[in-house]
């Protein structure tokens, strides 16, 4: 089952300015990679799985 970023982001816990934050990046980008405007890169899909606390399969990318 894959989930998108943003209900990984709801189901932590935490706001789109806590990711923003923890990643190092404007909350802005963060819309962006929920919204499907921009592909995040691969090391921040790392850096994101390992923030939720999921496997990288549960994460769906929507491009």
């Amino acid at each position: 089952m894959q989930l998108s970023l943003e209900a990984l982001r709801v189901n932590a816990g935490m706001t789109q300015q806590d990711v923003a934050d923890r990643l190092g990046v404007t909350r802005q980008t963060v819309i962006k990679w929920e919204k499907g405007d921009v592909e995040p890169k691969e090391l921040v899909i790392y850096a994101l799985a390992k923030l939720y606390n999921v496997d990288l399969d549960v994460i769906r990318i929507p491009f």
